[in-house]
């Protein structure tokens, strides 16, 4: 979208990138490895930047709800996949406003009806 003009600009970018990795792990570490909450809480402090506070509110967070980094994380990728094909198929008649119109305007949908969705106005814009 050309937001991200010199490198210095991809700083908040990496370190949001590097914050949901490390949400990954831990959710991973507790539900599947068994980690502890101090365990989590350790990996967390070692690998961020993040205030203790901060941490151990979001390691309570993965340690209630099993899976809800990973489902971030698979949304966000799918979420990326429609919008590169939306723009690969469009050309220059892609809007990221449309586009994005068209993710938000149904309110919360599962991916696959939201990918059918998007198929169809991908569809409906190369008609146009």
């Amino acid at each position: 979208m050309g937001f991200l003009k010199d490198p210095y600009s991809h700083y908040g970018q990496l370190s949001g990138e590097i914050w949901r990795a490390i949400r990954l792990v831990v959710d991973t570490g507790i539900h599947s490895k068994g980690w502890s909450e101090e365990q989590a809480v350790k990996y967390f402090t070692e690998n961020s930047s993040i205030a203790e506070g901060a941490i151990a509110s979001e390691v309570r967070r993965y340690i209630t709800t099993a899976g809800q980094a990973t489902a971030y994380k698979i949304g966000m990728i799918r979420l990326q996949q429609m919008r590169d094909k939306a723009r690969a198929e469009l050309g220059d008649k892609f809007s990221y406003p449309a586009f994005h119109d068209q993710i938000l305007g149904g309110g919360a949908l599962p991916l696959p009806v939201l990918e059918k969705k998007i198929d169809r106005w991908i569809a409906a814009q190369k008609k146009a």
